[in-house]
C-alpha cells in the first residue's frame, strides 16, 4: 500500500511539472509572437514612410504585394555619371521568356495587322512602288505650341512623369498590354501622339555556343540598355509577377537638355527582369546648335560614347577595334585625283575608313518580313533615299553576307514612308499603331536569331526618311544605328551613334541624274531663290520679309506645276544661293537638290545635322544661316565677296558626286557614303574589349 501511494504521489508532481512546463513555453511564445508582430509592424511602418517620401526603395511595397502595381522612378530622380554595367550584371539582368513559333512571315503580318487595326483590312499596297501617293493619310500639321496638347488628354506635369495604361487593342495571342506616354513630334503632315501596346516574341532557336551554360538569355528590345549622347532610355525594375502590366512613360525636364523615357516591363508567362540602369551626364545641348558646335559634340562622343558591350564576342569585334586604330593613325593624304581635301574633316581619316569599309565590312540582311512595309522600295518622291538604299543593299553582292557570325552590321529593311502609307489611319493624330508594328518586327528578329541579344541592338541598323522616322524608332529601335532625314540635335539624334540621311528628291527613277549641274557663275543673275510649300513656322516668316521685296531675292511660295518642274529647276540653275529652309522639320530635299544643281546651299534649319556629317566639311561649300536673322538674309548673302562665293561654288561641284543616285552604285556616291556614315559610326561606337 505504502508503496502504491508513494507511486501516486511521484505522479501528481509529474503531472504537475508538466502543466507547469507548458504552462512557461505558453507564455514565453506569447511574448515572442507579441515581439514578432511588433517588429514585423515597426518593419512594415519604415516601409510606408519610404513608400510616403518617395525614396529610392519607395516602391517595394508594391513589388511585394501586386504584380500589377510595378515600380517607377520617382519625380524626383536625377541622372548620374555614366555607369554601363558589366558583362556579368547584365547576363543575370535578363531571363528567357516564353517561345513562339514565327516561321510564316504572313501569318505575323496577318496578326499585327489585327491587333493594330482591330479590323481585317488587307494593306493597300504590294510589291514594287514607283511612288507612294500622296493624297492618303495626311492631315493637317500643328505648330509648336499645340505639341503638348495633342496626347489625347494625357495630363503631364514638368516634375512627375505621366502613365497611360491602355487595354488590349484588337484580337491578338499576345496578353501583354503596354501604356505609353511621351512627346510629340509634328511632321509634314501630322502631329504625333502615341500610347503603345506592346508584345514579346520568342526565344531564339539555336546558340552559337560551343558549351549550354554559356548561351545568352532572350532580351527583350524594350529591355535592352540605351546609351545615347542626348537622350537616355532608363529602366526601372519591375515586379518579378507573370501577370504584371506593362507601363511605358517618358518624364520630360524644364531644361530640355535631355528627354528621359522610363521603360517598366514585365512578361506574360515568364519571369523578367531588367537590365541596371545606365548612368551617365548627357552633353548640355545649347537652345541652337551651330554646325561648329555639331562638330565639337561629334569629337566628344567619339571619346565618351560606346554601345553595349557584347554579351559574347565574334572576330567581327576585334576587327571593328582595329579598324578605329587604322583609322586614327591613318596615313597622310595629301592628294588625291577622286576626292578634294577642302571638303572634308580629314581627308586621311575618311580614306582610310572608306577603304577598310570595301575591304572588311559585312553586312547582314534580314529576310523575314512581309510586304509592303519591308522589303518594298520605291524609287521616286523626297523620300526615294530609303526606298533606293534598300534595293541597293539588299542586291548588293560586295558587302552581304549569308553568314550572320561574320557580320559587323546588321540591317533592318523596313520603309518608314511604307509603314504610314499602310498603317497610319488618316486623320488619328497618333501612329501607336506604327509604332507597336516595329515592336513586333523586333521582337521577331530578337526571339528568332540571337544576334540582337548578344549587342542590345547597337550592331543593327535602319534607314528612314520620313518625318515620323525618329519617333517611330527611339523606343524599341533606340539602340541601333538610326540613318536619318529628319536629324534634329534636339529630337533625339545621337552624336557618334545615329547618321543624317539625305533627303533626295529623286524625279526620274530609270535616270536619277538626268538634268544635272547647272549654269556657270555668270550666269547665275538671281542672287537667291526659295519655292515651295508653307509648312511649318521658318517658310511663312521667310516669305513675310523677302516676297515681292527684292528682284534679286526670287522668294516664292508654291510654283505653279510643269512638266517635269522645269521651273523650279531652272530658278535653281540660275541662282547663286538655293535657300534650304526647313519645313515642319528640319530636313528638306533642297539641300541634296542645290547641290546637283551646283547652287550654293543657304540651310536655314536651326539644329539640322547635315547628311556624312562625320567626313564632310559643310561649311567650306555650304552657308548656314540662322533663323533669328532671316530679316538680314540679303546682307548676309552681299556680305560673301565674290572670290568667296565662287570657291563655295567649285566646291558645291567637287562635294556633288557624293549625292548622286545610280542604278549601279559607283565609288563615292550616295549608296556607299550612306553605308560609310553607319560603318563609321559602328567603328567609333564599339566598345574596347
Amino acid at each position: 500500500m505504502f508503496l502504491y501511494a508513494e507511486s501516486f504521489v511521484l505522479d501528481a508532481f509529474d503531472q504537475f511539472g508538466v502543466c507547469k512546463m507548458r504552462q512557461e513555453f505558453w507564455s514565453l511564445f506569447q511574448m515572442e509572437t507579441k515581439r514578432l508582430l511588433w517588429f514585423i509592424g515597426m518593419t512594415f511602418a519604415v516601409i510606408l514612410a519610404f513608400q510616403y517620401l518617395e525614396l529610392p526603395y519607395g516602391n517595394i511595397l508594391f513589388s511585394l504585394f501586386s504584380a500589377k502595381k510595378i515600380a517607377t522612378l520617382p519625380g524626383n530622380s536625377t541622372v548620374e555619371a555614366l555607369d554601363t554595367p558589366s558583362e556579368s550584371e547584365f547576363a543575370n539582368s535578363v531571363t528567357i521568356m516564353n517561345q513562339a513559333n514565327y516561321t510564316d512571315d504572313h501569318a505575323f503580318e496577318i496578326a499585327n495587322k489585327t491587333l493594330i487595326s482591330g479590323e481585317s483590312n488587307t494593306f493597300p499596297r504590294n510589291g514594287f512602288v514607283l511612288e507612294p501617293g500622296n493624297t492618303t493619310n495626311k492631315s493637317q500639321g500643328f505648330h509648336e505650341s499645340e505639341k503638348s496638347s495633342m496626347m489625347e488628354g494625357i495630363e503631364r506635369s514638368d516634375n512627375v512623369p505621366t502613365t497611360l495604361r491602355v487595354g488590349d487593342l484588337g484580337a491578338s495571342s499576345f496578353n501583354n498590354t503596354i501604356g505609353l506616354s511621351f512627346s510629340t513630334n509634328r511632321s509634314r503632315e501630322d502631329s504625333i501622339s502615341s500610347n503603345h501596346e506592346q508584345k514579346y516574341g520568342s526565344p531564339y532557336g539555336f546558340s552559337p555556343y560551343p558549351f549550354p551554360e554559356e548561351a545568352p538569355t532572350y532580351m527583350s528590345p524594350t529591355s535592352s540598355p540605351t546609351i545615347n549622347a542626348s537622350t537616355n532610355i532608363i529602366t526601372s525594375a519591375v515586379s518579378n509577377d507573370s501577370n504584371s502590366t506593362i507601363t511605358l512613360f517618358q518624364k520630360e525636364n524644364m531644361t530640355n537638355f535631355m528627354k528621359e523615357e522610363s521603360i517598366v516591363s514585365s512578361q506574360n508567362d515568364g519571369n523578367i527582369s531588367v537590365p541596371k540602369e545606365n548612368h551617365f551626364s548627357p552633353i548640355p545641348i545649347p537652345e541652337v546648335t551651330s554646325v561648329s558646335e555639331m562638330n565639337k559634340l561629334l569629337l566628344q562622343s567619339h571619346a565618351s560614347y560606346h554601345s553595349m558591350r557584347p554579351r559574347w564576342s565574334y572576330a567581327a569585334d576585334q576587327e571593328l577595334v582595329q579598324a578605329r586604330s587604322e583609322i586614327e593613325n591613318a596615313p597622310i593624304v595629301k592628294n588625291d585625283p577622286n576626292l578634294y581635301p577642302h571638303i572634308y574633316h580629314n581627308l586621311s581619316m575618311f580614306k582610310r575608313s572608306y577603304g577598310l569599309m570595301e575591304e572588311t565590312l559585312k553586312v547582314y540582311v534580314y529576310r523575314e518580313g512581309a510586304r509592303p512595309i519591308l522589303h518594298s522600295p520605291f524609287y521616286t518622291g523626297i523620300y526615294a533615299s530609303e526606298g533606293w538604299f534598300m534595293r541597293l543593299m539588299e542586291a548588293n553582292e560586295r558587302f552581304v553576307t549569308e553568314d550572320p557570325k561574320i557580320a559587323h552590321l546588321f540591317y533592318l529593311p523596313f520603309s518608314s514612308r511604307m509603314l504610314e502609307e499602310a498603317l497610319y489611319v488618316t486623320g488619328s493624330h497618333s501612329h501607336k499603331n506604327l509604332i507597336q508594328y516595329l515592336h513586333n518586327y523586333v521582337d521577331m528578329i530578337a526571339g528568332k536569331y540571337p544576334f540582337w541579344n548578344r549587342t542590345g541592338g547597337a550592331d543593327h541598323f535602319l534607314v528612314g526618311c520620313h518625318d515620323w522616322a525618329p519617333s517611330e524608332t527611339k523606343v524599341d529601335m533606340a539602340n541601333c544605328i538610326r540613318s536619318l532625314c529628319n536629324a534634329d540635335v534636339r529630337e533625339g539624334f545621337v552624336f557618334g551613334k545615329d547618321a543624317s540621311l539625305p533627303e533626295t528628291y529623286v524625279r526620274n527613277p530609270k535616270n536619277p541624274t538626268r538634268d544635272l549641274s547647272g549654269n556657270t557663275a555668270s550666269k547665275r543673275t538671281t542672287l537667291a531663290f526659295f519655292a515651295g510649300k508653307m509648312h511649318g513656322r521658318v517658310r511663312p516668316i521667310l516669305l513675310h520679309h523677302w516676297e515681292n521685296k527684292d528682284p534679286n531675292m526670287k522668294i516664292l511660295g508654291k510654283l505653279p506645276k510643269s512638266k517635269g518642274d522645269k521651273n523650279y529647276i531652272q530658278y535653281m540653275k540660275s541662282s547663286k544661293y538655293c535657300i534650304c529652309a526647313k519645313g515642319y522639320e528640319v530636313n528638306s530635299p533642297r539641300v541634296v537638290e542645290a547641290i546637283f544643281y551646283e547652287c550654293v546651299p543657304v540651310i536655314i534649319s536651326d539644329n539640322f545635322v547635315p547628311p556624312f556629317f562625320e567626313v564632310l566639311n559643310w561649311e567650306s561649300f555650304a552657308v548656314f544661316v540662322m533663323e533669328k536673322d532671316i530679316p538680314n538674309l540679303k546682307n548676309i548673302l552681299l556680305s560673301i565677296p565674290e572670290k568667296s562665293y565662287l570657291r563655295l561654288l567649285m566646291r558645291v561641284k567637287k562635294v556633288q558626286q557624293h549625292f548622286l543616285w545610280h542604278k549601279n552604285p559607283v565609288k563615292y556616291d550616295i549608296f556607299h557614303m550612306i553605308l560609310h556614315s553607319i560603318w563609321y559610326n559602328r567603328v567609333f561606337s564599339a566598345p574596347v574589349f
